[in-house]
């Protein structure tokens, strides 16, 4: 086998060469040497090797192999056989640079891998609940169904057909891992990984379980009651322990997240404890004033109208909001005023209106009168 040339010898660049240095080499002896351009017998062969060698140098990691090991670093076929560095070939093949450290180290960053026979947590679930405006407000019970893993009723969990039990993995003899030797630049480098016999449970399952087929888990409804707060809110979210799916190797179930989506009231507007209600008045009631009935949340309230009410006017009606959540007090209804102008009037209106306005020193003709209303309609805040 011919000695592979140097890779940066190939691109005549330096070891210590950027990357935009490697880049402007490679594409210009790429166009140099282009089988389509170039028809020189040896021009194919030239293009493959730089191709080769911008592909290693333009990769950081294969860049990092190459220059700490050459070529042995990034080529697996590379010094295969006797008098090579260890060799890539045989069961090794395909070992790159970067598993030598998960070999030694467990993975990625060192880390220690899980035991994969450890209990586990089930997953989370949620579950969106719609509320009507009022049961927001004061609370409620509502019963949530939804189908979730849970485990299996007749292996209780193990897997097994009823009468049998799960036997030590005869691969791993139940440590859920096995040992596998890979050949690298290095030697002989063994890296553990899951058993590929019992999937990390330790356990072999001759006679699985014909409800579950051997997983301990079966898709099964549930139902669970939901105790609504009083005050809750549009988009939050309650956490119910353990009413997700089923855990694994003996592990708690997860958690359900119960969302809540409040309707809309055809009446009031609501931000937090505080509820908002615009209140129609007509510009009579509100230039002599009245004492007039106010629905809330709580029931109707009454509240006196000052004579010369301006619309836009708010009243504050206290403790008739919703419920804070974490409090033992409401918050307050906001009642906003609207004046309402009369959009048809009756010949007996309209001379009380003369009458009202030349009592003020004013006087309406019936060219004017169109006009005077107008007036009227924009003090009290109507459109015409």
């Amino acid at each position: 086998m011919a000695e592979k040339r140097d890779y940066y010898e190939l691109l005549g660049v330096q070891k210590g060469a950027s990357d935009d240095e490697i880049k402007k080499a490679y594409r210009k002896l790429s166009k140099k040497y282009h089988p389509d351009i170039n028809k020189e017998a040896d021009a194919e062969e030239k293009f493959k090797e730089i191709s080769e060698a911008y592909e290693i140098l333009s990769d950081p990691q294969k860049r990092a192999a190459y220059d700490q090991y050459g070529h042995a670093g990034t080529d697996p076929n590379f010094g295969g056989g006797a008098g090579g560095f260890g060799g890539f070939g045989g069961a090794g093949a395909g070992f790159g640079f970067e598993d030598i450290f998960e070999s030694f180290f467990g993975g990625a960053g060192g880390g220690r891998q899980a035991d994969p026979t450890a209990p586990r947590q089930g997953a989370d679930l949620q579950y969106s609940v719609t509320l009507e405006f009022e049961e927001a407000i004061f609370g409620a019970e509502k019963d949530v169904k939804y189908n979730r893993e849970e485990t299996c009723h007749t292996c209780h969990g193990n897997g097994a057909k009823p009468g049998t039990q799960p036997e030590v993995c005869h691969k791993c003899h139940g440590a859920g891992t096995i040992n596998v030797e890979h050949q690298t630049p290095l030697g002989r480098v063994v890296s553990r990984q899951t058993c590929d016999v019992c999937h990390g449970t330790g356990k072999e399952i001759k006679d699985p379980c014909p409800t579950c087929h051997g997983s301990g888990h079966e898709k099964r409804p549930h139902t669970v009651k939901v105790n609504v707060p009083a005050g809750v809110e549009d988009g939050q979210q309650m956490r119910l322990a353990e009413q997700g799916e089923a855990g694994t190797n003996g592990g708690p179930y997860g958690d359900l997240y119960v969302v809540f989506q409040v309707k809309q009231s055809d009446i009031f507007d609501r931000e937090g404890p505080e509820i908002y209600y615009t209140l129609p008045l007509s510009f009579v009631q509100a230039a002599l004033g009245d004492e007039i009935a106010v629905p809330t949340v709580h029931g109707d309230v009454k509240l006196k109208i000052p004579a010369g009410t301006q619309t836009g006017q708010k009243f504050r009606l206290r403790g008739k909001g919703a419920p804070r959540l974490r409090g033992n007090v409401n918050g307050d209804q906001q009642v906003t005023v609207k004046i309402v102008t009369p959009k048809n009037l009756n010949d007996q209106q309209r001379e009380a209106l003369r009458t009202f306005a030349e009592a003020g020193g004013q006087t309406v003709s019936e060219q004017k009168e169109e006009g005077f209303f107008n007036k009227v309609k924009d003090a009290f805040g109507g459109k015409k």
